[in-house]
């Protein structure tokens, strides 16, 4: 599967950044759709940033029209939002939904997003349950091709300081050895190569992706 253009949402983050750097690597795609809040920190012949309004679900439809394939790595944490479930919500599942929404509406038949390890909507834990009700409702939408990734702790200098990840990264890393593979720690830029990877020949339906499969 060959691109012509692809939207990126979340390039401003972690797993995100990586994804932008793989992309303005690769030679096979020619526009790269950045959408974001307020203005992009990065100019780049391939960069086409889209301000939207994430409130505004027109806005949606508007910037993904033409793409080969949406990248989606959005998500928040509960200090950001100052411990408010339903803002975090607004976040980690409208604004996802929304976008496989307006790619349903629109024709888009390769979407790419970020998950959890654990992902469940029947968890008692606030996050993973949040995190399989998006899965959940994501694939009820049917696109051609929706392929989900499952990370595990994410490795990586991140922008912002996370104390407690930080230390489940340092814990994780050194007993990654006697952890199984599915539960092991993993490079962030692992993740986005893997992404951009199988955004290229994805597999018909709704598939999810752990550890083993990224790392391929």
């Amino acid at each position: 599967m060959k691109f012509k253009q692809v939207t990126l949402f979340g390039a401003s983050g972690l797993i995100g950044s990586y994804l932008l750097k793989h992309l303005l690597k690769d030679s096979e795609v020619h526009l790269i759709n950045v959408i974001s809040r307020k203005p992009f920190y990065l100019q780049h012949d391939k960069i086409n940033n889209i301000v939207i309004d994430f409130t505004d679900l027109n806005s949606f439809s508007s910037c993904i029209q033409k793409s080969d394939a949406v990248f989606v790595s959005i998500g928040t944490t509960m200090a950001k939002v100052n411990g408010d479930k339903t803002e975090y919500r607004k976040i980690d599942f409208d604004i996802i939904y929304n976008i496989a929404d307006a790619c349903k509406k629109n024709s888009i038949k390769n979407l790419l997003f970020v998950s959890s390890l654990g992902a469940d909507s029947n968890a008692s834990s606030f996050y993973l349950s949040l995190k399989g009700e998006i899965e959940d409702s994501v694939e009820i939408l049917k696109l051609e091709y929706t392929s989900v990734f499952r990370p595990s702790v994410l490795l990586g200098n991140r922008n912002e300081a996370r104390f407690m990840e930080r230390i489940a990264q340092f814990v994780m890393y050194h007993l990654a050895s006697l952890i199984p593979s599915k539960y092991k720690p993993i490079d962030a830029e692992i993740v986005a190569k893997s992404m951009v990877n199988i955004s290229k020949d994805p597999k018909a339906g709704f598939n999810i992706y752990h550890y083993e499969e990224m790392i391929c």
